[in-house]
Formats: C-alpha cells, sequence, structure tokens
C-alpha cells in the first residue's frame, strides 16, 4: 500500500505541478520609488530657501 505524504488538502508534488506557488515579492507601495519622495521633499526644500535668499536681495 502506498504511503500519504501530503494531507488530503494539499497537492502532492508532481512534475509540472502548480500546487507549491512561488514567494512573490511584497509590494512596496509608496516607498518603490523612494527617489521621488526625495527629489520632491529636496525640490520643495530649494523654494523654500530660494525664497529666503530672494529676500535678502529684495526681489521678493
Amino acid at each position: 500500500m502506498a504511503v500519504i505524504v501530503n494531507p488530503p488538502t494539499e497537492t502532492p508534488p508532481a512534475e509540472g505541478s502548480i500546487g507549491d506557488a512561488h514567494e512573490e515579492r511584497p509590494d512596496g507601495g509608496v516607498w518603490e520609488h523612494p527617489a521621488v519622495w526625495i527629489g520632491l521633499i529636496a525640490l520643495g526644500a530649494l523654494l523654500v530657501a530660494g525664497f529666503f535668499v530672494a529676500r535678502v536681495f529684495g526681489l521678493a
């Protein structure tokens, strides 16, 4: 008699079987491209700094 290695609810391993799915990479969400966020923060900082530099020279 055959020995059952897998519980009855699981797909037994076989050639071409898709019973064991591969691990998927977790979704990074908004942190997937941190360079975009760093760029936006740097742009905002430069705009604020530029405003104060313009105030010093009387341009704003």
